[in-house]
């Protein structure tokens, strides 16, 4: 039973993983389709956009880890949970407190924290999952 909820923990570890670097390799290979939806434009926009795909990628270094075994690598599930809790409540602020005139913009910001708020979801499930005393052999 317990082996059972490991594979499904990772699955949805995993889900989270492969969408998070399905969206930092299209800012990395296409930044121009994703500019105008931060307000941003030109060379200096495809920059920013390649950017913060990188940064996508760097991010997720813990989710990899806790998907290949979220019980042994308990510490980079936690962190993954908290990366993920707190750009969910970023996101969900600067929503809130920003005057975004683009309406481009706001639903950008929109779909990140719909993304994120589903990661979490998924995240926590992954992690209620796995919480045990015991440690199985897979």
């Amino acid at each position: 039973m317990l082996k059972n909820r490991l594979w499904l923990a990772r699955l949805l570890i995993g889900a989270v993983l492969l969408v998070n670097l399905q969206c930092a390799l299209a800012f990395l290979r296409q930044p121009q389709a994703y500019m105008a939806g931060f307000g941003l434009s030109g060379a200096a926009g495809a920059g920013m956009m390649r950017a913060l795909g990188l940064l996508f990628v760097m991010w997720n270094v813990p989710y990899a880890f806790a998907c290949v075994h979220p019980i042994k690598y308990r510490t980079s599930l936690i962190e993954a949970l908290l990366m993920q809790t707190i750009a969910l409540l970023g996101e969900t602020l600067i929503l809130l407190t920003g005057d975004f005139q683009n309406p481009a913009i706001r639903a950008t910001v929109g779909r990140f924290i719909l993304f994120d708020g589903a990661g979490l979801l998924m995240l926590f499930i992954a992690f209620a999952l796995t919480r045990s005393g015991k440690k199985p052999a897979a």
